[in-house]
């Protein structure tokens, strides 16, 4: 088996693959305070929660946007399952031509993600990963990779307007039944959601007149599937697009 790990800024997913089945996945909370026995320890005890055991697993590999944790992490696994990880970095053969100015700074996330997305969507292909920042990724026809926008995500912009003014609740991200709110909650939700939903229709129009031709639209990320029902294009989810990824990444080096 295979232990996939995707550390972001607010949750490190986990994935577990059996050949190319993804046996369970789930998610534990980034902490930058943890030290490298706390995380095998959580580690080990939700693959003990879905029934398998550390030595069930004959390697592992992780993409991490925190490096702080990335070597904690990484020997919180060696410890757990007896084998260093592969990490998602400069010198891993990805199989991606990246041409953006400098190809070593491709956030390890984004590289995985669109690894996913060739391997299982025509390109070429607009990837939206909808997590603590909105990040999109733009993959050409021939599979290169063009570069991308980096977005603040919506959870980052919520609390931002919660913070900074002195009446706006804390309310739960969903969408109204209109657009237009009448109280100041519903306001906010039609405002983080389907305000996110008319930015990944203009944003997709805007690459696709850049880049001379219609594209696959796809999204992954926390809250992918909170705002990708209410956009007027088609939009695939594809929830598990990172961790399958790192699956490629793994058969490809190991």
């Amino acid at each position: 088996m295979l232990l996939t790990i995707d550390i972001g800024n607010t949750n490190i997913t986990l994935g577990a693959y059996r050949g190319e089945t993804l046996q369970f996945e789930s998610r534990m909370e980034t902490n930058r305070f943890r030290m490298e026995d706390q995380y095998a320890i959580e580690l080990r005890d939700i693959i003990d929660l879905y029934g398998f055991s550390p030595t069930q697993f004959q390697g592992a590999i992780i993409c991490s946007v925190v490096p702080a944790l990335t070597s904690v992490i990484a020997r919180a696994v060696e410890k757990l399952v007896g084998k260093e990880p592969l990490l998602v970095g400069p010198g891993l053969k990805t199989g991606l031509n990246i041409r953006i100015d400098n190809p070593a700074q491709l956030g390890a996330d984004l590289v995985a993600g669109a690894v996913g997305a060739i391997a299982k969507f025509p390109c070429p292909c607009i990837l939206f990963d909808l997590g603590t920042a909105t990040t999109i990724s733009v993959v050409a026809r021939d599979t290169s990779f063009l570069g991308g926008i980096i977005i603040p995500g919506v959870y980052i912009s919520y609390n931002a307007l919660t913070s900074r003014t002195a009446q706006l609740p804390q309310v739960s991200l969903e969408a109204p039944s209109h657009v237009i709110g009448k109280n100041s909650i519903d306001s906010m939700k039609s405002g983080s959601v389907y305000g996110t939903a008319a930015m990944i229709d203009g944003i997709c129009e805007r690459i696709e007149e850049e880049i001379g031709e219609k594209a696959t639209v796809v999204a992954t990320g926390g809250i992918a599937g909170v705002v990708i029902p209410h956009c007027k294009r088609e939009i695939i989810h594809s929830d598990n697009l990172i961790l399958e990824g790192l699956r490629l990444l793994y058969e490809r080096n190991r």
